[in-house]
């Protein structure tokens, strides 16, 4: 039998101990409402947390991945449409893009922010592209500014993936405000997370809002009458209620995750490890504290020697994984990634975290360094 790490990567349970009693109460509200699908609650959470974003709508679905899948399709995406966006990310971004029978476009990363090279963007654009994705990883956000230009001047949509950038801002403007539609993810992990599977997807466009609507519920605009074809990912009560709740907690919590990053960083840095860095402008989140060395799998093993739990945000690229091997792309095709996901590691991380345990876990590192 495996012995639980002293030290876990993340520990989901803590945000709801920390809220416990608003948590319960609003889950007991529910429970007696009676009404559990698409109700008061549901409502209440898209429009606050569209406010919090800085946004007209807000349109509450299933999950990150049918938050994405749903906003494409709400952009016209379709068979034979190409979508550019990173291999460096949760494979949900591709599968979302293929689910609309599209033909994902990867590019490069910037290996000090993780997220998409801009500069590599308009070398990938054709006739076929319709959208560009990018993808806010680890608490970190992606030169929007840029991106726009990029999108304005060549007729193309922007749907942003905020599924780890609950509150990162850019230019003092938060992830989801950026774009034309961007989707969020609420799994239990998230700096904003569900008790189970959630998503949202946020937009100013009225036109892009209502089709969302249609999509995540059979197209229907009148119960059990289909306009649009659709499917059923819909965003229920409970989750919504307990969602209500943290949300008014989220600005704290990444503030801590904040402070206990620069702790990390602060002890990390001068051991020659390479710290995650904000882009300029940006207000990184750290959803996940995200380092890269060259023994990285050695350091791996050496602190799961000593009951400190790691794990890798992500150790294999898309464009090599064997489900994606139609896509054509080869190794060498995107070299940082490459690089990166041979030296990154993701070390524990949440804002509950004593900061003891954030100096028991770099000190650990120390002892790994020192004695190589």
């Amino acid at each position: 039998m495996d012995i639980p790490p002293s030290i876990p990567l993340i520990n989901p349970r803590a945000s709801y101990l920390a809220c416990k009693e608003e948590i319960d109460a609003a889950i007991a509200r529910v429970m007696e409402s009676g009404r559990y699908i698409l109700g008061q609650e549901v409502s209440a959470f898209e429009q606050e947390f569209a406010a919090y974003i800085g946004v007209r709508f807000g349109i509450g679905v299933g999950s990150g991945t049918e938050a994405l899948h749903v906003a494409l399709r709400a952009c016209g995406i379709k068979p034979g449409d190409e979508v550019i966006t990173v291999s460096h990310t949760a494979v949900a971004t591709v599968a979302a893009i293929q689910l609309c029978g599209a033909r994902p476009i990867l590019v490069d990363i910037n290996p000090n922010t993780f997220v998409i090279d801009v500069s590599q963007i308009e070398r990938a654009i054709t006739s076929r592209t319709k959208v560009i994705i990018p993808v806010h990883l680890y608490g970190n956000m992606v030169e929007m500014q840029t991106l726009r230009s990029i999108a304005d001047r060549h007729g193309l949509r922007i749907v942003e993936d905020c599924a780890q950038s609950h509150g990162a801002t850019y230019g003092g403007q938060k992830s989801g405000a950026w774009g034309n539609i961007a989707a969020f993810s609420f799994y239990p992990t998230k700096n904003l997370g569900a008790f189970g599977d959630a998503g949202m997807v946020v937009t100013n466009d009225p036109e892009l809002s209502d089709r969302v609507r249609l999509l995540r519920e059979y197209g229907w605009r009148q119960r059990y009458i289909s306009e649009i074809s659709g499917l059923n990912s819909r965003l229920d009560e409970l989750q919504a209620a307990i969602l209500r709740v943290k949300l008014k907690h989220l600005d704290q919590w990444n503030e801590e995750r904040r402070k206990k990053a620069k702790i990390y960083t602060e002890m990390l840095a001068p051991l020659g490890v390479i710290c995650p860095s904000e882009g300029f402008g940006v207000k990184h989140v750290y959803h996940l504290y995200v380092i890269r060395t060259k023994k990285r799998d050695a350091l791996q093993e050496f602190l799961k020697k000593k009951g400190i739990e790691t794990l890798i945000h992500y150790p294999v690229p898309i464009h090599l994984q064997k489900a994606y091997e139609d896509l054509g792309y080869r190794q060498g095709d995107l070299p940082l990634t490459e690089q990166c996901c041979l030296e990154i590691l993701s070390l524990p991380f949440f804002p509950e975290m004593g900061e003891h345990e954030i100096e028991e876990v770099a000190e650990s590192v120390r002892s790994f360094i020192e004695s190589q």
